[in-house]
């Protein structure tokens, strides 16, 4: 009896699934290209050269992130601070994430290489972030960090700056780092610097001030850019 339920209610999530996504994509609209491309090769292409067991993913949402690494054979732990910052709850379809807030982690396990995409920019405490991130890898364990970033300014909210072209409803804060910034996680961790990357995607100064670009263009910290993909390495 309770395996015929069972496959009762499968044969219907299974056909309210499919009818969502096929909605989802006769419904697709044209909207701004974003950074993702870019900073998903960065993580690919790390995880191609560097080859761990255990990946973590910090702030993954609703995307499909966990469940792509997890695909190429890691295995994946995902997680979001969904209380604080999805006060509407939240449901990733892609992958199960766990609730955790990581400048104040519950995680008791180590990991190999640990991902943190577009999210460091959204938590005012980003020095207990990174630390904590770090301490959750193993020796010698990667850290994937990429978020808006200019060499030499910190700002704290890019969505508030003028000329901003999004963001000024946003619930949540947008800060773009600095080398004072990346050199302070460095020094209070210990973890060293392996690559960094440095992208345009604005006319303007800052990220989200100016027109977007029709192709970012990697570019080197003289340069104008807006978003770094960073490979930070703990010690061992």
């Amino acid at each position: 009896m309770l395996t015929f339920a069972k496959s009762i209610i499968h044969a219907f999530g299974t056909r309210y699934i499919k009818k969502v996504c096929t909605a989802e994509y006769r419904d697709q609209k044209t909207v701004r290209k974003n950074e993702r491309s870019i900073e998903y090769r960065f993580v690919f292409e790390n995880l191609t050269e560097l080859r761990p067991e255990k990946v973590l993913d910090v702030g993954s949402g609703t995307t499909a992130l966990p469940h792509l690494i997890r695909s190429c054979g890691y295995l994946v732990t995902a997680v979001d601070n969904i209380v604080d910052y999805w006060p509407q709850g939240m449901v990733n379809r892609h992958f199960h994430v766990l609730h955790d807030d990581i400048t104040q982690t519950k995680l008791n396990e180590k990991f190999d290489f640990i991902t943190c995409i577009s999210v460091l920019e959204h938590i005012r405490p980003h020095p207990a972030a990174v630390k904590s991130m770090l301490s959750l890898l193993n020796p010698g364990g990667h850290l994937v960090l990429t978020c808006p970033y200019n060499e030499k300014t910190y700002i704290e909210n890019c969505y508030a700056l003028p000329g901003s072209s999004y963001g000024q409803n946003s619930a949540y804060i947008c800060q773009a780092f600095s080398r004072n910034e990346v050199d302070g996680w460095l020094a209070e961790t210990g973890a060293r610097l392996v690559k960094q990357e440095y992208w345009q995607f604005f006319t303007g100064k800052h990220w989200t001030v100016g027109d977007v670009l029709s192709h970012p263009r990697r570019v080197d910290a003289k340069e104008t850019h807006h978003l770094t993909c960073l490979l930070l390495q703990k010690a061992t």
